[in-house]
């Protein structure tokens, strides 16, 4: 995990840019198909929606699942090994992005919020395997590289 503002600002651009990415490319895919400007709408959304993404992880949703997590629900597995902490904050932090993203889509593409349930119902199944599957893994190899031998002699 990060130690430090670099390691979280690093850990959280990976996690935000590949989420951003893969699900900007399934809910293209979804509301358009593949035209002609489908690669031109995720080239062009991505850059807002990344910052949209990272101040929603950053300020609103990471804190809150982090708290959630550790407050209520990771003092339960403290004595176990294995995958439910990480599993629990993954699946938090993918039901809040999923959350504000879902509304940030809706209302950056000007549909009513009357559309809003169904794309938060379509969200997740791809979301949480992408998150847990490959983006997180990917995003904690790159920042054990960052961190260098020393970390990785430490965990």
């Amino acid at each position: 995990m990060p130690r430090n503002f670099k390691e979280e600002l690093i850990f959280m651009l990976m996690m935000a840019g590949l989420m951003v990415l893969g699900m900007s490319i399934y809910n293209i895919y979804l509301a358009q198909g593949l035209t002609d400007g489908f690669w031109h709408e995720v080239v062009v959304g991505y850059p807002v929606a990344l910052i949209v993404a990272m101040a929603c992880d950053g300020f609103l949703v990471g804190p809150l699942a982090k708290m959630l997590a550790f407050k209520h629900i990771v003092p339960r597995f403290k004595a176990t090994d294995g995958l439910q902490i990480p599993l629990t904050i993954s699946t938090l932090m993918v039901l809040g992005m999923v959350t504000c993203m879902s509304l940030f889509g809706v209302l950056i593409n000007g549909h009513s919020l009357s559309a809003y349930p169904k794309a938060w119902i379509f969200n997740p199944l791809l979301a949480l395997p992408m998150q847990i599957l490959v983006v997180g893994p990917i995003a904690r190899a790159v920042l054990t590289k960052v961190q260098g031998p020393v970390a990785t002699a430490k965990n």
